[in-house]
């Protein structure tokens, strides 16, 4: 059967599935309520930066398998599979995840479903959700029983969109507990995923809380790995060590490995700093918070570093930023997105600028967005815009454009040659080679 398939929220998550699945030749009907977001979309333009995705968006577009609307009734009349891909950010002031926007959307689907058909959850939700929206399912949807959930977790790395919808490193499914339906489930997505599976790609079934576990899971580890390495870094400064040697000491034991080891400012986004909090607050919640307290000290050294570059580049200028110019390169989170979400070189720039220092930040992609996060900061039109008359650059995204910057030329419109280092991704020698006082976490 050729199923059709919806999507149900037309974000980053959304966005992306969307214009995958019509790639892998399904007909796909994405739906949001945000009319402004849809329109842009059916133009074929998309709201944020993911290298290949606008293409692919265009050519579903074209091809006439990729529509959007703002309709739950054309949603539940046309589709057989109903991805839901809404967001859940933190709430404010807490740390648990607000899944309004994940209830809201069951809600208003549930009660157009008049005939069989699977909805299935990515997006990244508490344990204990999966089971609670089942119940609404069948609570509200006029099929009753015939309108079935399973739960399959995204496992998307931004700028890596694309690669990782088409060709992922496995499938997650959580199934309904009633054996008939887990078989039926199981058939369906064995079916949407069928050419994945037949490349190789693991398809793993689990029970509703396992599978709403493996994405919080995952990230809890990435986090804890991340913050390793920037413990130790800690530590490097304080024993005149240098924490990029020691990273990749480390990472030729298998055990451990070099992904996720690189020193430097800490991560960001919109995942991994509030699923670990949504994460530490649902174990709260079950009685099992002693299990994740390490995650406490996780978010704490990632914090830490931020603060560790605001120190750095204040000793820099003298120990004040009063009547000092900053240049900024970078305010997207990570290289190859535009997402400023709990960014630590926007978080850093905007810390600096309230401490009195003259803060201009560049960044290839994330302009936009770091002006309308931080419409205090001043903002150039280069690398070279953005350090001129400088006391000191601050490189705080990895872009390969500032790694792969000329020291001779950046020297020439400074006022001083300090740069600090925040991703360590600069080579040492080659910057004080040029008569820079190059400066960097973890390093001597």
């Amino acid at each position: 059967m050729a199923y059709r398939l919806t999507v149900i929220g037309t974000g980053y998550l959304g966005a992306t599935h969307a214009a995958c699945m019509a790639d892998l030749g399904y007909e796909v009907l994405g739906i949001d309520v945000d009319t402004t977001k849809v329109a842009r979309l059916a133009a074929g333009d998309l709201p944020f930066y993911e290298p290949g995705l606008e293409a692919l968006l265009r050519k579903g577009l074209d091809s006439g398998r990729l529509r959007f609307t703002t309709s739950y009734e054309e949603v539940a009349e046309f589709g057989d599979v109903h991805f839901v891909c809404v967001g859940t950010p933190q709430k404010a002031g807490e740390y648990a995840a607000d899944l309004s926007f994940v209830d809201g959307a069951v809600e208003s689907l549930a009660p157009h479903l008049t005939r069989p058909c699977l909805v299935v959850g990515k997006s990244t939700v508490p344990v204990g959700t999966a089971a609670r929206l089942a119940g609404t399912l069948a609570r509200l949807a006029p099929a009753g029983g015939d309108a079935l959930l399973a739960w399959n977790p995204e496992f998307l790395r931004e700028g890596f969109a694309v690669q990782d919808t088409l060709q992922p490193d496995r499938i997650v499914v959580g199934l309904p507990g009633e054996q008939g339906a887990a078989e039926h489930a199981e058939k369906v997505l064995r079916e949407v995923y069928g050419t994945m599976i037949a490349a190789g790609v693991p398809f793993i079934t689990a029970d509703y809380p396992t599978s709403e576990l493996v994405k919080v899971s995952a990230n809890a580890f990435l986090a804890t790995k991340i913050s390793f390495i920037n413990a130790m870094a800690e530590v490097c400064e304080a024993s005149h060590a240098d924490v990029t040697k020691l990273s990749e000491a480390l990472s030729y034991d298998d055990r451990i490995g070099g992904r996720f080891l690189g020193p430097g400012l800490g991560f960001g986004g919109g995942c991994l700093p509030k699923d670990i909090r949504a994460f530490m607050a649902r174990a709260g919640e079950l009685g099992a918070d002693q299990a994740l307290t390490f995650l406490r000290e996780v978010d704490q050294i990632n914090i830490r570093r931020r603060i560790r570059m605001v120190d750095l580049a204040r000793e820099q200028l003298g120990g004040s930023f009063t009547g000092r110019t900053v240049g900024v390169l970078g305010a997207a989170f990570k290289p190859d997105s535009d997402d400023v979400r709990d960014s630590p070189a926007l978080d850093v720039a905007a810390s600096i600028g309230a401490q009195g220092g003259a803060v201009t930040v560049y960044d290839p992609k994330a302009m936009d967005n770091a002006r309308a996060a931080q419409p205090g900061l001043a903002f150039g039109t280069s690398a070279l815009d953005a350090a001129r008359g400088a006391h000191v650059v601050l490189l705080l995204t990895e872009w390969p454009e500032f790694r792969d910057m000329d020291p001779a030329a950046l020297g020439e419109v400074v006022a001083e040659r300090n740069i600090l280092d925040g991703r360590n991704a600069l080579d040492p020698e080659r910057w004080r080679a040029a008569g820079w006082n190059y400066r960097a976490l973890g390093r001597p």
